[in-house]
């Protein structure tokens, strides 16, 4: 799915519903969300639309926050999506050592937590986020759960605002 950068909250609004749905499951990667996202259209504003996807997040069932992870990669690791690459670019400059401790930390998470290792990755660069996972390593499984999905609230936040572009601020 291509990044559909700058669409604007008009030019969302005036999608299909199918259209929209694909254009939020590259956001997300929960048919669920998207779906439900979809339903409340037309927003008239930007914020509204937002706070909507947070709420749709929000009250998702554990099994589908899973699927919603299935679309993003491992910090470090192969990007394959358009939206992971633009977030992890700092990391693609990190040195080996950095990365080979990213490798073994997210392979220490998935084991302790079941799931990728999340976290709002743009702009920070590996050695900052190989920090934040060694520290949520620390976490229970409960409190974890919490973190991951706030974090997911604020990669769909970044990535709805970049399909909806600079225009459409209200």
């Amino acid at each position: 799915m291509p990044v559909h950068s700058g669409l604007s909250l008009d030019g969302f609004n005036q999608l299909t519903d199918r259209q929209a749905v694909q254009v939020l499951f590259g956001v997300c990667s929960s048919n669920i969300w998207a779906r439900r996202v979809v339903a409340d259209r037309p927003y008239r504003t930007r914020e509204a639309l937002l706070d909507k996807a947070d709420r749709v997040l929000a009250e998702l069932a554990e099994a589908e926050i899973d699927h919603a992870l299935d679309g993003h990669p491992r910090i470090g690791g192969k990007v394959d999506n358009a939206s992971s690459a633009t977030e992890q670019a700092a990391v693609a400059t990190a040195g080996g050592d950095v990365l080979a401790a990213l490798s073994e930390g997210n392979r220490t998470y998935e084991e302790k937590f079941g799931h990728v290792y999340l976290v709002c990755a743009f702009g920070r660069p590996a050695e900052e986020l190989l920090g934040i996972l060694n520290d949520r390593l620390g976490n229970d499984a409960d409190t974890e759960r919490r973190v991951m999905r706030t974090e997911l609230m604020k990669i769909n936040r970044l990535r709805l605002d970049r399909i909806l572009g600079q225009e459409d601020q209200t």
